[in-house]
């Protein structure tokens, strides 16, 4: 999703963060759909597409007016209050609007008139960005000492200091009122390698269609490949994988030109701003050390012994004579059980009681609401997401749930998130609430590790216990393991841009394998068509982002952990994180929480973990 940087959205909440059901009355096993086949109710945004676009203009019309703060800011605090002010309101009402087209527009691809109109949400919010270009510079100019003498003399200015000593941080990676502008004017163009991605993947890409050794035929887009790889049958699943990767094999050159114009993109503006690499701009506008990056990097590598003793587990609980790529999905213990969506809601409801009875309740309460579009259709996006950027408007989500445990996870990951945004738009004022990307996993992935220890726990026979500690061993292979994989690729890309050395889709798949073989191990037999698998990949459109899954589950495995084991002091200290939601840096909120995530040692532990998982399922098959 696309979204307004600290820098584009000045000293105000991201405007669009990454990223239903009725009242109490409705069944959530058949929940009502709008003319689009969507469940949530949009209407809380705006009653009509006819009203948005009143808005918009009034906003076209608005966003000119901030020039008249320009040279003025540091007159004094009232007249600098008066400009965030300003700004403020201006910028939350641009979230709205572009959460609105966005949501509209994933309910259904292949309508063009909401592809437009997401379009021109984000020519609002680049048009806002142009005519605010001026005011870093400017602060800048009045200097750090008379800026803080306004925030020591008006208590409205509160709410702008961590901006305003954020924006003063970044001093030396700002430029003049001209060059921000420019930078500004860039933001839509910067964004079309990742629309073009979007739209091959989404709807241009001729997609197979299987047959199945159970008669069923699946059409083989992006959702159809998530729904199908945990196949049973270990014929179906290469089929599955053979089918699905070659349709992208077909298009490696147009992808692999597509995010090599990202990664250039990238380079384009750390280079404009003054970093020595895109790693440096990425982690400096969050104010990481690159130490996270780089000893997450290193102690994955350390721990790939653990990983590769998990794939000689996989092939002996599946009884494989070989261990293939294929074979990764497939639940280690075959489970029947289906889930409805009020069954999901109740088992999350039970596994969230360490948390709290408030917590528990608002939850209750806000899963009940028309908020959530849960099943998949045809032309809806793939996928899954809370989208939370709207601040005076409750969260959303959007999902595309199986009845299997792989979507009851899914629900509690999703409404972790939106657990997160509420505790944060409630604690917090619109220029706080919106919470750095570095914890934005936190609670989600919190949510879902405390789910499946509570249904480990409550297992009876062994097979279920079986199958829950291998959904705590997937956990740890896709979330810590995989995403330090693709953010280890994501890095290699960028250097290698950086070096001089050209990027094409056939360099990117060549990387990617030599990685695929690396974290899988000698035993696992990967086909050369699944290197093309980066391109599946949407988040490496997002710079430098997606190696905070990893670092998430790290956070959140010791958060869960403690919780459940803790008391009232863990789970409010936990809370306390999310309650502080961008008040300070991830980095620095994680610390207050008990964790240096530049230090080994987080990493260590969840691998220990992991090996500890490893032991118990051992145990039991012995």
């Amino acid at each position: 999703m696309f979204e307004a940087s600290r820098r584009e959205v000045l000293l105000t909440a991201t405007a669009a963060a990454a990223i239903a059901n009725s009242g109490a009355a409705m069944a959530f096993s058949d929940p009502a759909t709008d003319a689009s086949g969507a469940t949530w109710d949009l209407t809380d945004l705006y009653s009509t597409p006819a009203a948005w676009e009143t808005e918009r203009q009034a906003l076209m019309k608005a966003i000119p007016t901030l020039v008249q703060y320009k040279g003025r800011l540091g007159q004094g605090a009232s007249t600098l209050r008066g400009a965030f002010e300003a700004q403020s309101a201006l910028s939350k009402r641009l979230g709205r609007l572009y959460i609105y087209a966005s949501l509209k527009s994933d309910e259904d691809v292949r309508i063009a008139a909401n592809q437009e109109r997401k379009q021109k949400a984000r020519d609002a919010y680049t048009a806002y960005s142009e005519a605010t270009s001026w005011v870093v510079p400017e602060l800048i100019a009045v200097g750090a000492s008379k800026l803080r003498g306004f925030i020591a003399s008006d208590p409205g200015l509160k709410k702008f200091a961590f901006g305003i000593e954020d924006t003063l941080r970044l001093a030396p990676h700002t430029l003049d009122a001209n060059g921000e502008r420019l930078l500004a004017l860039a933001g839509t163009p910067l964004s079309g390698p990742s629309d073009i991605s979007e739209q091959l993947r989404s709807s241009d890409i001729p997609r197979p269609t299987v047959k199945l050794s159970d008669g069923r035929e699946v059409r083989l887009d992006d959702q159809g490949y998530t729904n199908a790889r945990s196949a049973q049958n270990r014929a179906d699943r290469k089929l599955v994988f053979d089918k699905f990767w070659g349709s992208y094999k077909a298009f490696e050159n147009s992808l692999g030109t597509s995010l090599a114009a990202r990664v250039q993109g990238s380079i384009f503006s750390s280079k404009a701003r003054n970093y020595k690499s895109s790693l440096d701009a990425a982690l400096s506008d969050s104010n990481l050390p690159e130490g996270v990056y780089r000893t997450l990097i290193a102690e994955t590598n350390r721990g790939l012994p653990v990983l590769h003793r998990y794939f000689a587990l996989r092939q002996r609980m599946l009884g494989l004579p070989d261990m293939g790529y294929w074979d990764i999905y497939p639940p280690l213990v075959k489970s029947d059980r289906k889930y409805s969506l009020d069954e999901m809601q109740a088992l999350t409801l039970e596994a969230i009681k360490p948390l709290g009875a408030d917590y528990v309740a608002q939850f209750d309460r806000a899963s009940r609401q028309k908020w959530m579009d849960p099943f998949p259709r045809k032309g809806k996006t793939s996928g899954a997401y809370m989208s939370g950027g709207a601040y005076d408007v409750h969260p959303y989500l959007l999902l595309n749930l199986s009845d299997q445990y792989d979507g009851l996870s899914t629900y509690a990951h999703e409404w972790g998130h939106a657990m997160h945004t509420l505790l944060a738009k409630a604690a917090q004022p619109y220029e706080l609430a919106g919470y750095p990307t570095f914890t934005a996993e936190v609670a989600s992935t919190a949510q879902e590790l405390m789910l499946v220890q509570t249904l480990l726990d409550r297992a009876q026979t062994k097979e279920d216990k079986l199958f829950f500690l291998g959904q705590l061993m997937e956990n740890y292979r896709g979330t810590f393991f995989r995403q330090a994989m693709f953010g280890e690729f994501q890095l290699a890309i960028h250097e290698m841009a950086e070096r001089g050395e050209g990027l094409s889709g056939e360099k990117m798949s060549a990387l990617y394998i030599d990685l695929l073989k690396r974290y899988h191990g000698p035993n696992v037999r990967i086909e050369p068509d699944y290197a093309v698998e980066w391109a599946f990949i949407p988040h490496f459109y997002r710079t430098f982002y997606v190696y905070q899954y990893a670092t998430s589950i790290t956070a959140a495995n010791f958060f869960a952990d403690s919780v459940m084991k803790g008391g009232p002091a863990e789970r409010d200290r936990y809370l306390a994180v999310l309650k502080a939601g961008g008040s300070d840096y991830g980095y620095n909120l994680l610390k207050i929480g008990g964790l240096d995530m530049a230090s080994p040692t987080p990493y260590r532990t969840l691998v220990a973990n992991f090996s500890s998982v490893l032991d118990q399922a051992e145990r039991l098959l012995a």
